[in-house]
C-alpha cells in the first residue's frame, strides 16, 4: 500500500459547529443577551470540537515504522494476517472513516453500525443503518455479521472493535427467548419510566447475547 492509499482523504459527516449560529444570535434584541448568548455557542463549539471522533482517534491511533500504535497497544502489521473491524454507535461511522484513512488497504472487510441519519462514506467497512434509541432488526443483522466476522478470523488476524455513545441501541441481538419486540417494549418502557442510562443497560445486558450494556 502507498502512501496514497493510506492518506486518501474520506467524506465524513460529523457536526462540529452550529450550522444556525449566526441567526440563534441576530434574533435576540438586547446587546448584553446577544453576547451571553454568542459565549455560549462558542462554548458549545469549543466542547464538541474536543469530542470530534476524527481528531480523537487519530491522536490515539497512527501507523509508524509498519507498527500500528493505539493508544497503549502496538502491533507489528508485518506480522498481522487480515484486518477486520466491527463495532457500532453514534461515532461509529466518522471513526471508522478515520480509520480507514489510517490503515487504507490493510483493512480486508467490516461492518459496523450507525444511526439511520448518518451520512458517512466507508470504501471497505460496511456501515449498517441501524435504529437509535430503540432497536430494530437491522442492528441485529449487523451485530450477527460482527460475530461471523469475529469467529471467522484467523490466527495472526487482527480484529478491531469500535464503540461509541448510542452502541447498545445499535448493535442489538436478544438473548435466547427474549423477541426483538419484547427489547424493544422493554427499552421504551425503561425510557419512559425516566431511569438512568446506567440503569437501563443493567436491564438490557441481562438480555442481550452481544454486549454487557
Amino acid at each position: 500500500m502507498n502512501d496514497s492509499d493510506r492518506h486518501q482523504s474520506v467524506e465524513v459527516f460529523y457536526m462540529t459547529s452550529i450550522r444556525n449560529r449566526r441567526q440563534l444570535v441576530q434574533r435576540i434584541k438586547t446587546a448584553d443577551t446577544r453576547k451571553a448568548r454568542e459565549l455560549a455557542l462558542e462554548s458549545l463549539e469549543s466542547s464538541l470540537a474536543s469530542v470530534n471522533p476524527q481528531k480523537l482517534l487519530k491522536s490515539k491511533v497512527f501507523i509508524k515504522d509498519s507498527v500500528l500504535h493505539a493508544g497503549e497497544y502496538r502491533f507489528d502489521l508485518s506480522e498481522v494476517g487480515s484486518v477486520y473491524v466491527v463495532g457500532g454507535g453514534k461515532a461509529a461511522g466518522a471513526m471508522t472513516a478515520t480509520l480507514e484513512e489510517i490503515l487504507g488497504t490493510r483493512i480486508k472487510e467490516g461492518v459496523v453500525n450507525v444511526p439511520d441519519c448518518d451520512k458517512t462514506k466507508t470504501r471497505i467497512v460496511k456501515t449498517q443503518k441501524a435504529s437509535h434509541p430503540i432497536p430494530n432488526e437491522e442492528g441485529v443483522d449487523g451485530a450477527r455479521r460482527m460475530i461471523t466476522i469475529a469467529e471467522n478470523a484467523g490466527k495472526g488476524d487482527l480484529v478491531i472493535m469500535l464503540v461509541s455513545g448510542g452502541g447498545s441501541s445499535l448493535m442489538p441481538l436478544p438473548r435466547s427467548d427474549v423477541t426483538l419486540e419484547d427489547k424493544q417494549n422493554i427499552t421504551e418502557l425503561l425510557l419512559k419510566s425516566g431511569a438512568r442510562i446506567d440503569e437501563i443497560n443493567a436491564v438490557r445486558k441481562h438480555i442481550s447475547d452481544f454486549k454487557g450494556g
